[in-house]
């Protein structure tokens, strides 16, 4: 089996709600590792993360032990950047072995071709994060802040991190509608002209199962903050699923 999940954006709102949803996380691949072949983590698993060459931000140990267990066991761990957590740089692949994404992949499984990545930055328009995003990923940008203290860079990002996640309000909850959705417009985009049977994305926060095409399906993971959903690949056909304790 496969398993694909995203948006635990672990560290807010306060610590006690975040460590609420980093158990139910580990609880769920607890319950899922006697027959995971692979875990795909589609981004945004922290609300904010930046590694120094020494220092990485502290908690989420509940999630990174489980992630060592799991790949130690022989479990392929697949970790995709999102835009909350895409100063990812090489210590969960030195530290547990989890193959780090910083853009889309196709996998073939089974004869089926599978399109995943987080979602932020694709389809059309929101040219201002797109240009805030190249500035995030230039390394002398990242150099520059890794100058910082923690205690103030970090802070600044949790932040500003907030400060997003207010001005968003429930719009996550809306669907804006087939030709709107701006993960639903690069879907249709991307079936005119490749044989995609499933696209997988996380970001948009919504749990999402919708035809694209004549032959494909746009699968959105939803989130680990009110859903608790995620997919499951069983060598047949994917699944949109939610996680019940």
């Amino acid at each position: 089996m496969h398993y694909f999940l995203s948006d635990f954006h672990l560290g807010v709102p306060t610590h006690a709600k975040s460590l609420e949803r980093e158990k139910q996380v580990v609880a769920f691949l607890d319950s899922i590792k006697h027959n995971a072949e692979a875990i795909y983590f589609v981004g945004d698993l922290f609300d904010f993360w930046f590694e120094h060459t020494y220092t990485v931000p502290k908690g989420f140990v509940r999630l990174l032990g489980k992630m060592a267990e799991l790949a130690d066991s022989g479990i392929t761990i697949h970790i995709f950047t999102g835009n909350h957590d895409m100063w990812m740089f090489d210590y969960l692949e030195q530290e547990i072995g989890a193959k780090i994404h910083r853009q889309s992949i196709t996998l073939n499984l089974n004869g089926k071709k599978l399109l995943v990545g987080h979602g932020d930055g694709l389809g059309p328009r929101d040219y201002g994060y797109k240009f805030i995003k190249q500035v995030f990923a230039n390394p002398v940008c990242q150099w520059l802040f890794a100058r910082l203290h923690p205690n103030f860079s970090f802070g600044l990002a949790n932040f500003w991190s907030r400060r997003s996640r207010v001005a968003n309000g429930d719009s996550d909850e809306v669907y804006h509608g087939d030709d709107k959705e701006f993960l639903m417009v690069y879907c249709n985009e991307i079936a005119d002209r490749d044989s995609i049977d499933y696209f997988i994305f996380g970001h948009r926060h919504l749990p999402l199962d919708k035809k694209v095409g004549k032959h494909s399906r746009y699968i959105n993971l939803g989130d680990w903050i009110r859903y608790y959903t995620y997919a499951s690949w069983d060598g047949k056909e994917l699944l949109l699923k939610e996680w019940k304790t």
